[in-house]
């Protein structure tokens, strides 16, 4: 038997409203921005569409109806020994507009039921208050979080879903990979200024100005948020979530140390800089001036970044690249992000290149930098899944990524990490959010739906099911080998 976790941590899954639930119009929900975006694939980008168009697709209209299967799906977790489940609130479900006058309570009715059941199974709730679920309607009105309005609206939101749930979830994220919204890519999702869009996502830009003063509005939100849980909530535990792409310098060339410097700032510390120490970092202001920024900040903004810090950092982990400054350097793919080919990694049916010492290497940094407990609440492998005839699903490469990633923790807590939870992307099949695919399958069950929305909604579990049920079973003391 090896190295176990620290007594109490906590193993589960993650996953996100958008994606599984479901039942995008039913009991007063309102259409989030995900329910405008028709399905892709690794080379062909989700459309993104202002009206819903009765001939296209729309894969999370239907997600795998978590909806009305939650207390199956909720009764496998804790089958396979989950005592944490990240979730997220449909922020659309509660305040259909965003701006309504009252919450929709046949919404709220819904997440007391998840909760409940989670209870029944002594499964911990650890909730997202915003993953790329933003109500459609606060779209067409405000462009998103380009305005200052939404931060009053997601206050209300969070004060309604605090007061009700306060004796149900003691785990909090505010913004899902806030991060990604420096990029133009992450901006559909994550700020969402795409108002009369309609076309591929990867024709939707931004500016810097536009994204950066967005991400301003949100931290002011996240912080507000945070102070008011403190205050009326003290057994609240809150937390950031960061999309976590490591990179590499392509070569021992100083102009590359230099370059991947500043990609690591830009994309991975800004953000949780600023929600983690509660103000902007040394090197933000000349990144503004070259890139014409100016942001518009309030009185009062600066100080509620302050009060605002969150109790423990969370992020998701699924690859590395390489950043350079060389022509020669080759790119591949990745979760929003492309980068420079590592020829020491391989890479998943989707380019995304598996770097389990990375996740290791990571958890350091992040540690070594912040000094707070840390989460994994995103971890797992898109995949071709093959059913054989007997209905078996046999995905060793699934386990192999897990058991690796699972191993670089264990070594990274025996480094002196304060880590206190892993729940892995997708323990159930759900609508990829990259792609909007069903075949790019992350679960340790199975689920038949497919991508031409055709499928039964069977669950059934993969080798893989077991597999992290051992792991579990041990608090990662065997079933790594």
């Amino acid at each position: 038997m090896g190295r176990a976790f620290p007594d109490g941590f906590l193993w589960g899954g993650a996953t996100a409203a958008n994606q599984l639930e479901g039942a995008w119009d039913v009991d007063g929900r309102g259409p989030s921005v995900d329910d405008h975006f028709t399905g892709g694939t690794k080379d062909t980008p989700r459309t993104i569409t202002v009206d819903i168009k009765p001939d296209l697709l729309y894969p999370n209209h239907d997600g795998i109806d978590f909806y009305h299967h939650y207390a199956e799906d909720i009764a496998l977790f804790a089958e396979m020994g989950f005592n944490v489940f990240r979730m997220s609130i449909s922020w659309s479900r509660i305040y259909p507009n965003g701006d309504d006058a009252q919450p929709n309570e046949l919404g709220l009715a819904f997440y007391d039921r998840v909760f409940d059941e989670c209870k029944k199974h002594n499964i911990e709730p650890l909730v997202t208050l915003s993953h790329y679920e933003m109500p459609y309607a606060l779209v067409q009105k405000y462009n998103g979080w380009e305005s200052r309005e939404l931060i009053e609206l997601f206050e209300r939101y969070c004060r309604t879903v605090f007061e009700r749930y306060q004796d149900k979830v003691k785990y909090w994220l505010t913004f899902n990979e806030i991060n990604c919204g420096t990029m133009d890519m992450g901006n559909l999702f994550e700020t969402s200024m795409i108002r009369g869009f309609e076309g591929p996502g990867s024709e939707a830009h931004t500016t810097y100005q536009q994204r950066y003063q967005a991400l301003h509005h949100q931290f002011v939100a996240s912080a507000r948020v945070v102070k008011y849980a403190h205050e009326h909530y003290p057994q609240f535990r809150m937390g950031n979530m960061d999309c976590f792409i490591l990179s590499y310098p392509a070569t021992c060339d100083p102009a590359d140390q230099l370059a991947n410097q500043a990609k690591m700032r830009t994309m991975n510390w800004y953000c949780s800089d600023v929600q983690v120490r509660g103000y902007y970092p040394s090197y933000a202001k000349r990144f503004w001036a070259e890139h014409d920024v100016n942001l518009q900040i309030a009185d009062g903004d600066l100080d509620d970044l302050k009060a605002g810090t969150v109790d423990f950092y969370t992020f998701s982990y699924y690859m590395s690249n390489l950043e350079g400054t060389h022509p020669d350097l080759k790119v591949t793919g990745g979760n929003m992000i492309s980068g420079g080919v590592n020829p020491y990694l391989q890479s998943t049916d989707w380019g995304w290149q598996i770097d389990p010492d990375g996740l290791r290497f990571a958890l350091n940094t992040i540690y070594d930098r912040y000094q707070i407990p840390l989460m994994v609440v995103e971890n797992g492998m898109g995949a071709l899944d093959k059913v054989e005839p007997d209905g078996s699903i046999h995905d060793q490469y699934r386990i192999d990524y897990l058991k690796s990633h699972v191993r670089a923790m264990r070594e990274a807590v025996a480094d002196g990490v304060d880590l206190v939870g892993y729940t892995s992307w997708g323990p159930i099949d759900l609508v990829s959010a990259g792609t909007g695919e069903m075949r790019k399958r992350y679960g340790f069950i199975y689920v038949d739906k497919h991508d031409d929305g055709t499928g039964t909604y069977k669950r059934s579990r993969k080798d893989s099911f077991y597999a992290y049920q051992k792991i579990i079973k041990s608090n990662g003391a065997e079933g790594l080998d």
